[in-house]
């Protein structure tokens, strides 16, 4: 009769992770943690209970793992910041790239608004609601837009459309503001950090907060918004649904869309594309028609970025045309249809 193997399997993971921290003090633990996301918290929280009881055999394969890791790391990071900017620069224009760095760039200075990531929607919202609509609009400038749409449905509607407003035309937040926030946050704290002031919110930022807040609240807030600041309200719409949304058509409706646009116009808008909305745009196309575009984009060379995201907009101003029209419908929220 054969042996059965009884080794454990190897630890790997969240849970070589959770091993790693329980051989820290608390106070070394804490400093780790504390630098972590909530929901990465939670997932290491998990899984030191379940590594609680591991063998010496599998405490050493996750010190093994640890500094095989450790082994390959490089310094690719010495200058990492400027080589990020500059390329996401580059990429997505001044404007965007602003906005996305704003939200992933590390923090250089300790700030409470850090307290808001482990805060849900209604605690956010219980606390702000007697506030100044202006400290709304920053509060959810710095939350994750699905939150920060929760957030804002909780908030009075009478408030909704001046928040949304507010946040697209947010511009520089001072020092003081972000301290005033902090102590928002912090009842009685009263200390003060150096720094350059925050840029966060603006159209994009709303338009991400728009995206997920539900169809009717959606149309009423933009109704409005566009009652006070029309050119405000259109360009949120228009980033609302940009170019990677078309991936949310079905087939049918791709494919009705597809043969408006002229051929010429598509290789450009494509060349900017990912290869999910690529794929789903060829398979709403013939075999040969796809084939051509395809054949089409390799020919052809660089292109500047201004003439691809032109392309783009000129193929999403046919599509609201036409689902304005009731031609074509483009995938919403849900169910919803726009």
């Amino acid at each position: 009769m054969a042996e059965v193997d009884t080794a454990p399997a190897a630890i790997k993971g969240s849970a070589a992770a959770a091993v790693l921290l329980m051989l820290f003090d608390e106070d070394e633990a804490a400093q780790i943690l504390s630098r972590l996301e909530p929901d990465e918290v939670r997932q290491l929280g998990y899984a030191m209970y379940d590594v609680a009881d591991v063998a010496v055999e599998e405490v050493n394969e996750a010190l093994d793992h640890f500094v095989t890791k450790a082994k390959k790391r490089t310094t690719i990071g010495y200058g990492a910041t400027r080589h990020i900017r500059g390329a996401m620069t580059k990429a997505l224009g001044e404007e965007r790239a602003e906005t996305i760095l704003a939200r992933i760039t590390p923090p250089t200075r300790s700030t409470q608004l850090e307290m808001l990531k482990w805060m849900d929607a209604k605690e956010v919202a219980s606390l702000i609601e007697a506030e100044h609509p202006q400290i709304m609009a920053i509060v959810l400038a710095h939350l994750e837009a699905p939150v920060a749409a929760d957030v804002l449905q909780l908030l009075p509607a009478e408030y909704q459309e001046e928040i949304v407003y507010r946040i697209a035309t947010l511009g520089p937040v001072s020092n003081e503001a972000l301290d005033d926030l902090e102590q928002l946050l912090l009842r009685g704290s009263t200390a003060k950090k150096q720094g350059a002031a925050s840029q966060r919110g603006g159209t994009i930022e709303a338009a991400a907060i728009m995206n997920n807040v539900r169809k009717e609240n959606e149309q009423r807030i933009m109704k409005a918004v566009a009652k006070r600041d029309k050119m405000i309200a259109q360009t949120i719409e228009e980033e609302m649904f940009v170019f990677d949304n078309l991936i949310d058509m079905d087939d049918k409706n791709m494919g009705t869309l597809m043969r408006t646009i002229d051929s010429s116009v598509l290789v450009v808008a494509l060349k900017g594309a990912n290869e999910m909305l690529k794929g789903k745009i060829f398979g709403a196309m013939s075999a040969r028609a796809a084939q051509a575009i395809a054949d089409e984009i390799e020919e052809r060379g660089p292109i500047r970025l201004a003439e691809v995201m032109e392309a783009q907009k000129l193929i999403i101003a046919t599509a609201r045309r036409m689902a304005d029209a009731g031609t074509i419908m483009l995938g919403g929220k849900g169910n919803d249809f726009v």
